[in-house]
């Protein structure tokens, strides 16, 4: 108790000198936090904390990543993230994976690391707190990470081979061209030439004690802190914590730990960065700041914080109303300032995409963008549009402050203990921000914006395909003098009307209302034809959704529209809504948080909205104008378009590209319903063919089914649904779907398809479909049948062999327009290993066929699926889902007969039926992407 009344007072205290514009204070840590520091030096945190309920999360942050890298270390940091995984002291091999996937936590969902330049962090995620000793268990494992991880020479050799094919898997034309740019950005400190990934001599032939050494002199108490967050007992952890941690020594005469800086360079320096398989081209200018940002986390770095929200909004909704008008100058663009990849950096990042031969346009219109802000500054109304936007999102997780996840406050503290980032409470923070916005002004933002502007300690970065004339670093030079020296007018500011809807709806009454016990839901049926289901749920506080359906989809239009009708969702987006084109409703929303979006899949249309239960009422105006009130904008239409067609131009030579068109070619049988997005075939998209399928999706309110749920009262639900949705258009025709053949290839088909690389690899697609019962045993059978495989693949492929750094599984059942399962298994490898690899894969599969998984694999797999539904229980988008899917499907997924009974009754031996009589009826579409030969 006395520990509130201090900081109640402290909290008092702060405010008030925060009113007084003494910003110089530090913000109070969060009370919620138990600190402290061992006397091995360290630090911990532990949180109470009930997002999942029943679950915790426990993380290691070590201060330690490739920066701290000797020359012959290069890539050593990650590899010794992965050795983590391959045992300790106290949990030899893969003991840490088993001993926690049985109890449903899962490797890469639950259980997972990233390296960076200047960290490594470790987390178990969302663990079960009831099961004994398992609290114990995840702390004693974060110990052994910290200083007894085996390193065994057999292990170490195994994992060389999933790093490399890590590295293969990673190489791509974006991070070959990224290195050509940070030696030349980071010019004068190691960040020049360290990448996280390393040097692929130094991974193959690296000796053991050369890694032992980089684990024995970064992995340390003084540079790690441990962070609890869940549903435990603080006092109880904090116990366990100094007696599992303690007993770790201190390095002795450790190595001082120094923050890497990146000196400054004089002028403007020029990266030219061009590759073979390049999607496109892009033209950026990056302005560093010169020197690390180490001022005090105090209040007034907070409102800083605010301020640089408020311009990077600014900025962004500019950049936003350019690429809806006419032909805009590039095909996407931003201007941001923020962090950078060394510790405590900032950078205005100044970024175009550039349409083929037009660099110097793209690059011209960004720059002109930047200098309009800086010369000019933001608009008033600009500035309170931004403050209002930020007020909502601020608001709304005040309101659902409950509901912060354990990795969401496991992140805050990481941040705390590696750049002293503040670590207050919502409360607080909420507080001093609802205090502090009114405060900040136009001069502020425009004052910051200009400061970021610089003429010194810049990068200019021109990258894109090889055989294409780029800007040259004097051309690129003399268009940021031209922009300088031009005359660029104010931006200008314009806005409309206030509100949406001007007319008097007529609305129609509920005629019939039918209870729906099963999900404490009720239906009602309007007058002009539409059902609308609501549910109460009010897990999430600040949140309200609307789904909605309506059979026919694209299967009831012809096979001429396909085209258009591939690009139908991304182009009414933009079209804005009744007589709001999208940059006018756009600020019409601001401050608000609503959206409605449409949506056309094969055999149905969908729309689906979001909203504060205090928005509600535009979230259902929002709803009635994209039914009834389309914008069929030509402008808009033109404008992404257009930049569609460049983005496809560009990206003719993307091997992902190339290879995603071909898959979806062979695995549709080569169906004339089967779009692929070419220079050519972009021209088949007609603007009156898009809007022909809007008017006729979405024009019959008596065939969909309308799904509310939120917290909001069943009297409001009901008063706006009658207003608006019974106001939609209604011609009661009825809609149905059609199924229009669109098959994968009958039988066992096998392709060998060349595709120009420059990294040699193989990409291995096996896809498996059948005709199969849509009930809930078959489908949750292929749920479990997908968790058996990963964890088989995992182990097989990519540990036991080195073969890959992952192999991917698919599994999923479909009622229309077939009723069929498809099981997709793909990997990536070395070309000369794709053979040996896939008969693994296969032989895998007829393993469980012919015997069934093992009964530990099968416990792990339904374990892990419990456990998620477990956790989604309570969340309001379950309920919108299941209650959805019940219509659609007419299964209650939320029935323990549907679910649980089924998963905890499920035997070895009854997926050994399955999948048996699965793999004897199905058609197997087998393709292996290959290097072509040069």
């Amino acid at each position: 108790m006395k520990r509130i009344v201090i900081f109640t007072v402290l909290f008092i205290s702060v405010l008030s000198l925060a009113a007084q514009n003494d910003l110089n204070v530090m913000p109070p840590l969060d009370p919620a936090y138990r600190t402290g520091k061992l006397d091995n030096g360290l630090t911990y945190y532990i949180r109470h904390n009930t997002e999942p309920a029943g679950r915790a999360s426990y993380y290691i942050i070590q201060n330690a990543g490739a920066i701290l890298e000797n020359d012959n270390q290069n890539g050593l940091a990650h590899f010794l993230e992965h050795m983590a995984f391959n045992g300790t002291t106290r949990f030899p091999d893969k003991a840490i994976l088993n001993k926690l996937a049985r109890h449903g936590v899962a490797f890469g969902t639950n259980i997972n690391a990233y390296t960076s330049w200047d960290e490594t962090v470790y987390n178990l995620s969302d663990v079960p707190v009831d099961k004994p000793g398992l609290v114990d268990t995840c702390l004693t494992i974060l110990a052994d990470w910290s200083d007894y991880i085996t390193l065994k020479e057999e292990e170490i050799d195994l994992e060389r081979g999933v790093i490399i094919e890590e590295w293969r898997t990673r190489q791509n034309a974006n991070s070959r061209m990224t290195k050509k740019l940070f030696p030349v950005m980071f010019e004068g400190s190691k960040y020049a030439v360290r990448d996280i990934i390393g040097d692929t001599l130094i991974l193959k032939t690296f000796s053991y004690d050369t890694l032992r050494s980089f684990y024995h002199d970064w992995y340390r108490t003084d540079l790690q802190a441990i962070a609890v967050v869940g549903d435990i007992n603080v006092d109880e952890v904090e116990t366990a914590i100094k007696k599992i941690f303690s007993s770790i020594p201190a390095v002795e005469n450790p190595k001082p730990r120094i923050n890497v800086t990146v000196p400054p360079q004089k002028g403007t320096r020029y990266v030219l960065a061009t590759d073979p398989e390049a999607p496109g081209t892009s033209v950026n200018l990056f302005i560093m700041d010169e020197k690390p940002d180490n001022r005090q986390r105090d209040l007034a770095y907070m409102r800083d914080m605010y301020i640089t929200d408020i311009m990077n909004s600014m900025m962004g909704k500019r950049i936003s109303e350019l690429l809806q008008k006419g032909t805009p100058p590039f095909i996407a663009a931003s201007v941001s300032y923020g962090g950078f990849i060394p510790r405590n950096y900032n950078v205005l990042s100044v970024a175009a995409q550039a349409r083929d031969n037009e660099e110097a346009k793209a690059f011209e219109a960004v720059l002109i963008e930047m200098e309009r802000a800086r010369r000019h500054g933001f608009t008033q109304g600009e500035l309170e549009r931004a403050k209002s936007t930020l007020l909502v999102n601020y608001e709304s997780a005040w309101k659902q402050k409950d509901k912060i996840s354990n990795d969401t406050y496991a992140e805050d503290i990481q941040s705390n203990f590696l750049t002293s980032e503040p670590l207050p409470s919502i409360d607080f923070e909420f507080d001093f921000f609802k205090k502090i916005l009114p405060q900040i002004t136009l001069d502020d933002v425009n004052t910051k914006f200009s400061s970021t502007v610089r003429d010194d300690n810049r990068i200019i970065l021109i990258s894109g395909p090889e055989g294409v004339n780029h800007l040259s670093k004097d051309e690129a030079l003399a268009l940021v003098s031209k922009v300088g020296k031009a005359d660029i007018k104010p931006y200008d500011d314009v806005t409309g009307a206030t509100e949406l809807i001007n007319e008097t709806l007529p609305g129609s009454a509920a005629i019939k209302s039918v209870a729906l016990p099963q999900f404490s839901a009720v239906e009602w049926t309007l007058a002009n034809g539409a059902k609308v289901v609501f549910r109460n749920a009010d897990y999430e506080k600040d949140n309200v959704t609307v789904t909605g359906y309506s059979f026919g989809g694209s299967s009831v239009f012809a096979d001429s529209l396909i085209p258009s009708i591939s690009v139908f969702p991304a182009v009414i987006a933009m079209y804005g809504a009744g007589e709001f084109d999208n940059v006018a409703l756009q600020k019409m929303l601001a401050g608000k948080k609503a959206s409605v979006t449409l949506g056309l899949q094969e055999t149905m249309q969908s729309v689906s909205g979001t909203s504060t239960p205090g928005d509600f009422e535009t979230m259902m105006q929002l709803l009635y104008l994209r039914f009834a009130k389309p914008n069929f904008n030509r402008e808009a239409y033109d404008a992404i378009i257009g930049r569609y067609i460049a983005m496809v131009t560009a990206m003719q030579k993307d091997p992902n590209k190339m290879m995603s068109d071909s898959l979806t070619l062979n695995i549709t049988g080569y169906s004339p319903r089967t779009f692929v997005m070419t220079p050519e075939s972009m021209k088949k998209i007609r603007f009156e063919d898009v809007n022909y399928i809007y008017r006729n999706a979405f024009d019959d309110a008596s065939s969909f089914t309308f799904f509310i749920v939120g917290n909001i009262d069943e009297a409001m639900a009901r008063s706006m649904s009658e207003k608006y949705i019974g106001s939609l258009p209604s011609i009661r025709a009825g809609e149905s779907w059609s199924d229009r053949g669109v098959r994968q290839p009958e039988g066992k088909v096998i392709k060998e398809i060349p595709i120009p690389l420059t990294t040699p690899k193989a990409t291995v697609v096996m896809s498996h479909t059948a005709r199969t019962k849509y009930r809930p045993e078959n489908n949750l059978a292929m749920e479990v049948l997908k968790g058996i495989l990963d964890l088989v693949y995992t182990e097989k492929v990519r540990e036991d062999e080195g073969g890959t750094y992952g192999v991917t599984v698919s599994a999923s059942t479909q009622l229309r327009p077939v009723s069929k399962s498809v099981l997709l298994v793909a990997f990536e490898c070395d070309p000369v290993r794709a053979s040996e690899l896939k008969a693994i894969i296969y032989n895998e599969l007829n393993e469980i066929a012919k015997n069934g998984p093992s009964q530990v694999n099968l416990d792990k797999a339904v374990s892990n699926m419990l456990k998620k539904r477990e956790e989604a229980l309570p969340h309001n988008n379950y309920w919108a889902g299941t209650i959805r899917n019940y219509y659609v499907t007419g299964i209650n997924s939320d029935d323990p007969r549907n679910f649980a009974e089924i998963l905890n009754e499920m035997t070895t031996d009854d997926i050994r039926k399955i999948v048996g009589k699965y793999l004897k009826k199905a058609d197997l579409l087998e393709i292996v992407f290959v290097p072509e030969k040069k």
